[in-house]
């Protein structure tokens, strides 16, 4: 098998605001290696870095707005947040938890600080991804699926030296909590110091790692620091990344879907006419009632 190389590593781009509530580093789309097409199927994907939030009796956050022909995944590092759809989907997405929510069809959502969390004021630190679904499951029924950080089974490395959680897909032989349309690895790889883990994924899938906390080193070639991401080149299926502090990383890796992509803002289709139809949708009340 051959070693996958490192294409290319990101630093995060000037934050901005979505809604009040989130404080987000935009990765994905962003330039001609980190766009759709090339990324898909993780299509978007918003980074809430590290950001300490003061006490308000307001709890932060976006309003109602729509979705339509993808997934919304919520993975929170700190922080909590509360969320509701047009569905019948909502809770609280805790420290450690995975909010996965199937738009499909079309929901009507909106997310804020949870109210007692946002009493108190704290750190936050949250990643949104928007995963594709491929064309036959873009008009499906809506689904959620709430995963506390307890469900979240673990792979503990050799000699104690961290572990891999599983989110979706699989790490060695623990499988991962969530279930997906398309092939997806979803990990989180917790690593002390000088820790190692290897990975492996097919050649064509592509991959991502987000360093959350401390820094990295993959194939003991690329560095890569807090904040910062690593797009791994589709030109072989191993590497090894090790940990230059401890370190948390979000991993990546999903097959992608050789389907068109005819996407704005919150819909994301294949043809310009299924995002028409979307806006006509929604427009006409079709993706149900949630209030502000």
């Amino acid at each position: 098998m051959k070693t996958r190389t490192v294409e290319l590593v990101v630093k995060p781009r000037d934050p901005h605001f979505v809604g009040d509530g989130f404080r987000v580093h935009n990765f994905i789309p962003s330039g001609f290696r980190l766009d759709m097409e090339r990324m898909n199927p993780f299509i978007m994907m918003d980074y809430n870095s590290k950001f300490h939030f003061s006490a308000t009796d307001n709890p932060r956050g976006v309003d109602v707005h729509p979705h339509r022909g993808f997934e919304t995944v919520t993975i929170a590092y700190k922080g909590k947040v509360a969320h509701h759809d047009s569905s019948g989907g909502g809770g609280v997405i805790g420290e450690g938890d995975v909010q996965w929510m199937t738009a499909a069809s079309g929901v009507l959502h909106k997310e804020y600080h949870e109210e007692e969390w946002a009493k108190k004021g704290g750190d936050f630190q949250m990643v949104q991804l928007w995963v594709n679904l491929p064309k036959k499951d873009k008009m499906s029924t809506p689904k959620y699926q709430a995963i506390k950080k307890e469900e979240l089974d673990r792979y503990v490395l050799p000699d104690n030296n961290g572990e891999i959680e599983v989110i979706a897909g699989g790490y060695k032989e623990i499988n991962g909590a969530a279930s997906t349309f398309t092939p997806i690895h979803m990990l989180n790889a917790r690593l002390k110091s000088g820790g190692k883990a290897d990975f492996s994924f097919p050649e064509n899938y592509n991959t991502v790692l987000l360093v959350i906390e401390g820094s990295i080193t993959v194939n003991e070639k690329g560095h890569a620091p807090t904040d910062h991401l690593v797009l791994m080149a589709n030109d072989g299926e191993n590497f090894t990344v090790e940990a230059s502090e401890d370190a948390l990383v979000l991993v990546l890796s999903g097959e992608p879907l050789n389907e068109p992509i005819a996407a704005h803002g919150p819909f994301v289709m294949n043809t310009k006419e299924e995002l028409m139809q979307a806006f006509h949708d929604f427009n006409n009340g079709k993706f149900g009632y949630l209030e502000n």
